[in-house]
């Protein structure tokens, strides 16, 4: 194994999918356990506790095996989220191909699924996923600055993204871009919401959660690449101040009237017609995530 290189082992689980409590799901479904695209911010890097790895998150991955779905007709009109925990479309998916192997036992049996990812291998299931009803793809982009975005994460390239989210959406099948997480003085929302609005259905916003192992990285990250930033980080971080996300709000409230979209909060509509304008969805601090903040661990866990 060369220097950098994750490390990689198959994994037997009883199951794939398990219950979920997140609020846009009854099943999460996660083939394999950590993510190789390392994401400086990775909230699942809680997970690595519970996996028995020394490595760093980011340097491992698990490659589950489960027994095929018997009675696949039992999700019919569930809805199943690929990725609450993982990257489902990380690049050792073009060789392990776990998701894909999922789909395909999916396949015809009724389920919504949604998937969400920061890559572009997506686009080999494009045919699988958009045979099921009301299928979803959402891509997380939270800058349009390629530096910035490889300080944070070995995931493709942003335009990479915008190219398959566009794919996506010119083949008919819904998709969202998830701006996430906002980096307070950093990332651009107004740009990347007007860099989108043609291509995707929604637009989520999600503020930068600091807490566990990752807060000093970042916070050193900020320090050193950032430094006239680390006043109004510590405000937010260490003071427990969200005024900078009341001014946001605010702010947004005003730029999306403008340009002519709704911006709601707490809100995931998917009833409007396909080639509606997007909707922008508020999600700071939403209150669903923060009630069923246990249960997602134990969810989490679950999945292993």
């Amino acid at each position: 194994m060369k220097p950098g290189e994750a490390i990689i082992k198959p994994v037997t689980v009883r199951s794939v999918i398990t219950k979920s409590n997140l609020p846009v799901a009854d099943y999460s479904v996660n083939p394999y356990v950590g993510c190789t695209h390392a994401c400086k911010y990775c909230y699942a890097s809680f997970m690595k506790r519970f996996t028995g790895h020394t490595e760093p998150w980011g340097g491992f991955l698990d490659v589950k095996d489960w027994p095929k779905i018997k009675h696949p007709e039992k999700y019919a009109g569930k809805e199943l989220f690929f990725g609450s925990v993982t990257d489902p479309y990380n690049p050792q998916e073009a060789v392990y191909e776990r998701t894909r192997a999922l789909l395909l036992q999916l396949k015809d049996c009724g389920a919504k699924i949604s998937i969400a990812t920061k890559s572009d291998l997506v686009l080999r299931d494009l045919d699988i996923i958009r045979s099921f009803p009301n299928a979803r793809v959402s891509w997380s982009i939270n800058t349009l600055d390629e530096r910035f975005r490889q300080d944070m994460d070995k995931a493709v390239s942003i335009e990479r993204r915008l190219a398959a989210m566009e794919t996506f959406y010119r083949a008919g099948v819904r998709t969202t871009c998830f701006i996430s997480p906002i980096f307070p003085g950093i990332t651009d929302v107004e740009k990347l919401i007007g860099r989108v609005r043609n291509q995707c259905h929604l637009i989520w916003l999600e503020n930068l959660n600091l807490r566990g192992s990752y807060k000093p990285v970042i916070m050193d990250y900020i320090e050193k690449n950032y430094p006239a930033l680390m006043p109004l980080y510590r405000d937010i971080y260490y003071c427990g101040d969200r005024s900078y996300w009341h001014l946001l709000d605010a702010r947004l409230k005003t730029f999306t009237s403008e340009i002519g979209l709704d911006y709601v909060t707490n809100d995931d509509s998917m009833n409007r017609p396909f080639d509606a304008p997007p909707v922008v969805v508020n999600f700071f601090y939403h209150e669903q995530i923060k009630k069923s903040a246990r249960n997602n661990l134990k969810e989490a866990v679950n999945a292993l």
